[in-house]
């Protein structure tokens, strides 16, 4: 029989499947990535058990209660209560460097609990939020067809519509809508974000910017927090590795098959990975989905190219004869 021609959509549809391979494989970068997901949740409420002892040290139920008291009893003068999930906190140093005054002393970080709130070295990125929140939700996010990778694949480019739009469709999808410019509980975040946020909300006395109200900490308290950025800031970065990796061996495939003159090569190519690939469905199914290639299917078609004039009477015969195979079916 004579060979089948490759081309572009045979190349897809191969490369395409290898692509979902490539993911499901186990790897290092894939449980690199898994484990790090592990981590974070693993981190993410003993850090909140201590933000919460640390802010109740700093607004105690009491004094929260007693101004929730003035506030129905005054109004809105008195409303000075909020809930928020980021925080100042901040701890004294045991002892100065040889070129640190006493305006060094404190130490103070910027801590969000947010889902899309900041992780180590980067206070306020949104990127760097948007980057967490789609390692995180990747699961959920593919589920939805959507592109939690867009970022990894999109790391050190420029701007561009591809890469806005699927950071868009991942923004609505996962029903963030951006933070408030003061305490948090103004966010209007829906969805899986807003679920997510829930968790980590806090009452703080002053509805002001979480920055003119920082709040003491010990030096051990503090390194609990830092070590949940640093966790999420691992995810991010183990993310990347993974989807690198991926992209990589994506290249690589697409230049071989761009090199392939048959299909039989491409088929050859996914057995020596270990990736069964039946050429008869690639051959079968066009990028329609449509079975045009099955003979019976092709020679029905052909024959309807031709002998196109027809009396009404053979037009009721063919609709009758069709009915009545379906029914037989």
């Amino acid at each position: 029989m004579q060979k089948i021609r490759m081309n572009t959509e045979f190349r897809n549809k191969i490369l395409n499947r290898y692509v979902e391979h490539a993911e499901k494989e186990i790897t290092q970068e894939q449980q690199g990535f898994l484990q790090a997901r592990e981590k974070v949740d693993e981190l993410y409420p003993h850090a909140f058990n201590v933000a919460t002892q640390v802010v109740m040290r700093a607004y105690p139920t009491e004094d929260v209660l007693t101004c929730k008291s003035l506030k129905k009893k005054y109004g809105q003068p008195l409303d000075v209560v909020a809930k928020d999930k980021c925080f100042y906190f901040s701890y004294a140093k045991d002892q100065l460097e040889e070129d640190e005054d006493e305006n060094d002393r404190n130490v103070s970080e910027h801590f969000d609990f947010g889902l899309f709130g900041s992780v180590e070295n980067s206070e306020y990125s949104t990127e760097n939020g948007k980057a967490f929140a789609y390692a995180y939700y990747r699961d959920e996010l593919k589920a939805k067809d959507l592109n939690p990778d867009i970022l990894a694949q999109q790391n050190g480019k420029d701007e561009n519509p591809h890469k806005t739009k699927h950071i868009d469709l991942n923004d609505k999808a996962l029903g963030y809508s951006g933070y408030s410019r003061y305490n948090s509980d103004d966010d209007n975040a829906i969805g899986l974000t807003k679920q997510f946020d829930s968790q980590y909300y806090l009452d703080i006395i002053g509805t002001s910017h979480c920055r003119s109200r920082t709040i003491a900490c010990t030096k051990d308290e503090f390194s609990i927090f830092k070590m949940l950025k640093l966790a999420k800031a691992n995810l991010i970065t183990c993310h990347q590795k993974w989807i690198d990796s991926i992209e990589k061996q994506k290249q690589a495939m697409k230049t071989g098959l761009k090199a392939y003159r048959y299909l039989s090569e491409g088929i050859e190519l996914m057995t020596e990975l270990g990736i069964t690939i039946d050429e008869a469905e690639l051959v079968r199914c066009n990028s329609t989905g449509l079975t045009i290639y099955n003979p019976q299917n092709l020679a029905s078609m052909i024959k309807g190219m031709k002998n196109t004039t027809m009396t009404r009477e053979q037009k009721i015969a063919i609709r009758q004869q069709y009915e009545k195979e379906n029914s037989l079916n």
